[in-house]
């Protein structure tokens, strides 16, 4: 039964720091995945940003040859 009662006492005593490494692991784990997070949408808004770039400069190069083409019909 002191055995049994012995096991128990060192089992206890090494969970506790088991426990707070695995504790840590996982705030460590959580706090990477939120970088990671902000990192993909600040990536996210620069695409968007590019997006609204390109098209902004594809509509002005439409108007562009519009005009163009409207000079050249008239001559």
């Amino acid at each position: 039964m002191e055995d049994f009662v012995a096991v128990i006492i060192v089992g206890i005593i090494f969970a506790i720091p088991f426990t707070a490494i695995v504790t840590n692991h996982f705030q460590k784990q959580s706090k990477f995945k939120l970088k990671m997070l902000k990192e993909e949408l600040a990536l996210e808004k620069l695409k968007h940003e590019n997006f609204l770039l390109e098209t902004e400069r594809m509509k002005l190069e439409l108007q562009q040859m519009e005009k163009d083409n409207s000079l050249i019909t008239k001559k």
